[in-house]
């Protein structure tokens, strides 16, 4: 995947006149929304646990190279081995030679956004493999030759009519009439079963490592990952460095986090703790390979104010709050990373200059906030993305040189009025009279200012109220007019 990051705009123009994709979008975030709602009411100390996992996440952040350490100690004792990648290509490298050494052919794989992000399939079909995703959604987007669009959902910007199609053509089968969802489920659950049977190696991701036991943690609905992770003789375990947490104690809060902020489950079907090889009589991998992967990470540790995005634990629970994300769609932001947090590491994974659209790509609303299950504190890490696009519009290409003369003079002219309490009651009076003069039933249909005139050529805005709160709460104080 190349990445088309710094086409945001023009990728998100496509997106909303794609009507099929519009409606996949607001179906599937509409639902993720209301199954956490009720979820996160089920628990009156949710706030309490947020506070709870955002504090584990800082602890890691802050011992991070002690903890990685006590994480191979303990990877090694239990008869592992930890590879340490500083880039992509570090540890697709790491992959292969395991693989060769080991005589492997078929790989299976469970979801796992770091290989996406490092572009593992590519180098393993390269090297002569074949490898087979498993993960329901990751599977239809390896047969369309697609790339995921959520964190949790890959394949959210499909519909079934759109799957039934492409089982069609490239398994061969057709959806019984009638058979809907399960049907197609049922295609896949034969296209896939063989290929778990004869892997050689089980390649996964993880949700969470642990520092104190040295064993990683993989959450699911399907059992894919599971199946991925003991039938085959290998299993390796491509890890972000910043998934390590000090102890096992800590998942109770973090599995409860997770859960309900992802898919609004309390727990998801399926966790899978996962430590070391199979010992004498037990079932499972024979060999275990941990591949710790750097890959601008380290980078984004050294930033004072974006090194909390770090804590991020995959959720996508900011992608289904964002109301950008929710109409422009994970393709959008032309990388493996979308919606808020997307528009966050993006730029930093891959140097600004690659993604300077994706700081603005946000209302700055403070949902994802609101929902994001250890606090990450993106409004602002956005802010300061877009300070550094500013700062280095006459650096990098990219970048823009200015901005447009009708936007400089606005702000110029709301910086003068912000500093001049009499023009700004003047200016502010006078708009809010110029709008309820247009207004009709509450609303204003139609404003020709050039700073409004896209938001309400799509929808109504309201119109203002008769006073403002400033002179509202002057008349309630008995004070004289602002």
């Amino acid at each position: 995947m190349h990445p088309t990051s710094h086409r945001f705009e023009e990728n998100a123009h496509r997106a909303l006149n794609d009507e099929r994709l519009q409606r996949a979008l607001t179906g599937a975030t509409g639902r993720f929304v209301s199954h956490r709602a009720h979820a996160v009411s089920e628990r009156p100390d949710f706030e309490a646990l947020r506070e709870q996992g955002r504090a584990i996440k800082q602890e890691a952040l802050d011992r991070l190279p002690q903890l990685l350490e006590e994480f191979e100690e303990q990877v090694v004792a239990r008869g592992g081995r930890v590879h340490w990648a500083r880039d992509a290509e570090e540890a697709n490298q790491h992959v292969l030679r395991i693989a060769k050494n080991e005589n492997v052919r078929v790989i299976v794989k469970s979801k796992s956004m770091a290989t996406e992000e490092i572009h593992l399939n590519d180098a393993l079909k390269e090297g002569g493999l074949e490898v087979v995703e498993t993960d329901l959604g990751e599977y239809i987007l390896q047969l369309d030759d697609d790339y995921p669009s959520h964190i949790i959902a890959p394949a959210v910007h499909k519909t079934k009519e759109q799957v039934a199609e492409i089982f069609e053509r490239e398994l061969h089968e057709t959806n019984p009439p009638g058979a809907g969802i399960p049907g197609l489920n049922a295609i896949a659950r034969r296209s896939l079963r063989s290929k778990f049977l004869v892997a050689d190696m089980g390649i996964s991701g993880a949700n969470f490592a642990v520092a104190q036991t040295g064993n990683i943690v993989i959450v699911e609905n399907e059992g894919n990952a599971a199946l991925c992770t003991s039938l085959p003789r290998i299993h390796v375990a491509v890890v972000g460095i910043e998934k390590i947490v000090p102890r096992f104690d800590d998942l109770q809060v973090l599995l409860k986090l997770l859960g309900r902020s992802a898919t609004g489950q309390r727990l998801t079907s399926y966790t899978n703790f996962l430590t070391g090889v199979a010992g004498e009589g037990e079932e499972g991998p024979q060999q275990f390979h941990v591949i710790l992967l750097d890959n601008g990470r380290s980078r984004i540790y050294d930033d004072d104010v974006l090194y909390g995005s770090l804590r991020c634990i995959r959720c996508g629970a900011c992608l289904n709050a964002c109301p950008v994300y929710k109409k422009a769609g994970g393709h959008s932001y032309g990388w493996v990373y979308a919606g808020p947090i997307g528009a966050i590491i993006t730029p930093q994974y891959l140097g600004l200059e690659q993604a300077p659209a994706l700081p603005y790509a946000s209302s700055l609303c403070g949902a994802c906030f609101e929902v994001c299950p250890v606090k990450i504190e993106i409004p602002h890490m956005l802010l300061e993305l877009r300070n550094q696009v500013v700062e280095g519009s006459t650096q990098a290409s990219r970048l823009p040189a200015k901005r447009p003369i009708l936007e400089a003079l606005s702000f110029k002219l709301f910086s003068l009025a912000a500093r001049m309490p009499g023009l700004w009651n003047f200016a502010t009076r006078l708009g809010r009279w110029a709008l309820r003069a247009k207004a009709c039933g509450g609303q204003v249909p139609n404003v020709e200012l050039p700073m409004l005139k896209n938001w309400t050529r799509d929808r109504d805005l309201a119109a203002p109220a008769q006073q403002s709160f400033r002179e509202q709460w002057a008349a309630r104080r008995g004070d004289a007019q602002p």
